[in-house]
C-alpha cells in the first residue's frame, strides 16, 4: 500500500489520514480483520468501548509484532461512563482490554448535553493526557456550542472532532468551525452505509473516468476535504480496495458535482438529542 499521509494535530502529534474502523465488526471477527489490515499496511485503528471489540483489537496488536510507535490507536468513552472518576475507571478498562500502556487518541463518544457531564469528563481527559497516558484528546459528535463550553471552562480545546460526514450529510458549517479552531475533522460513516449513495449516477461517472469504484471516489472526496477517514469492512478484498485511493485525485468540477449531493441526511443520531 502506498505511504499514507499524516495530518499534524494542534498538540504537535500526527495522525494517519486513513485507517480501519471496527464499528459493527463482530467481536469474534475483530482480531482477524485487524490483522488483515495490518498485513495490508494499515497502521491506524479506530474502535470504541461501545463497539464491544476492544479485546479483538488488542489481540491483533499483540500478535502483529509491529512496533508500538508505528501504530495509531483510538478508542472512545461511552456515554454512561461520563464524569470525572468514572472516566478514569473506563479508561483503565479500555486500555486493559487493548493491552496498551497509552492511547494515541481518546474521544468522548457523544456530548449527551442533557446529562451535563462532558466538562467533568474532559477534565479527566486532560489529567490522563498530562500524565502521559493519552497522547491526544478529542471529541466525537460535538456541536460548536459544546466545544466552546469545553474551551471556556477548561482552556483546552479538542484536537479532533469525529462527526458523521458523507456526501449526503456534508456538514460544511461544522467542518469549517473545526477548521477555524484548529480541530481536525474525522468522518464516521464515510460511505453513508453504502446503498443508494454507491449507485449514484454522478459518482458513477466520476468513478468510470478514474477507473475506480464509487466507494473509492467517495473516500477520495473525504481526503480532498482534509478529513481523516477509517472505513469499516470485514472483507479482505474490500479492506484492500478501500486503501487504493492514493493514486488519483478529484478535480474542482468533480468536487462540485459531489457537493450537490448534500441533503443534510443523517444516518446516525442527532447529537443535540442523544443522551
Amino acid at each position: 500500500m502506498p505511504s499514507i499521509p499524516s495530518i499534524t494535530l494542534s498538540d504537535g502529534h500526527s495522525i494517519p489520514q486513513f485507517g480501519l474502523g471496527v464499528w459493527k465488526t463482530p467481536a469474534d471477527q475483530t482480531a482477524k480483520t485487524v490483522a488483515t489490515a495490518f498485513e495490508l499496511g494499515y497502521r491506524h485503528i479506530d474502535t470504541a468501548a461501545a463497539y464491544g471489540n476492544e479485546e479483538g483489537v488488542g489481540q491483533a496488536i499483540a500478535n502483529a509484532g509491529i512496533p508500538r510507535e508505528e501504530l495509531f490507536i483510538t478508542t472512545k468513552l461511552w456515554n454512561e461512563k461520563q464524569g470525572f472518576d468514572s472516566t478514569l475507571a473506563a479508561f483503565d478498562e479500555s486500555t486493559g482490554k487493548l493491552g496498551l500502556d497509552y492511547l494515541d487518541l481518546y474521544l468522548i463518544h457523544w456530548p449527551c448535553p442533557a446529562n451535563d457531564r462532558f466538562v467533568d469528563t474532559w477534565k479527566a481527559f486532560i489529567r490522563l493526557r498530562d500524565e502521559g497516558r493519552i497522547r491526544s484528546i478529542g471529541v466525537s459528535n460535538f456541536r460548536p456550542e459544546d466545544i466552546e463550553r469545553l474551551n471556556a471552562e477548561t482552556g483546552v480545546a479538542p484536537v479532533i472532532n469525529q462527526i458523521e460526514v458523507h456526501p449526503l450529510l456534508q456538514q460544511n458549517q461544522l467542518r469549517e468551525f473545526n477548521r477555524s479552531h484548529n480541530i481536525v475533522t474525522e468522518a464516521w460513516s464515510p460511505l453513508a452505509q453504502g446503498g443508494e449513495l454507491l449507485q449514484n449516477e454522478k459518482i458513477a461517472v466520476i468513478a468510470a473516468r478514474h477507473g475506480k469504484s464509487a466507494a473509492q471516489v467517495i473516500l477520495r472526496w473525504h481526503l480532498e476535504l482534509g478529513s481523516v477517514i477509517f472505513p469499516k469492512s470485514v472483507t479482505p478484498a474490500r479492506i484492500k480496495e478501500n486503501a487504493d485511493i492514493f493514486d488519483f485525485s478529484l478535480d474542482a468540477d468533480e468536487m462540485k458535482a459531489i457537493a450537490t449531493l448534500d441533503r443534510g441526511e443523517r444516518m446516525g443520531a442527532d447529537p443535540a438529542t442523544l443522551n
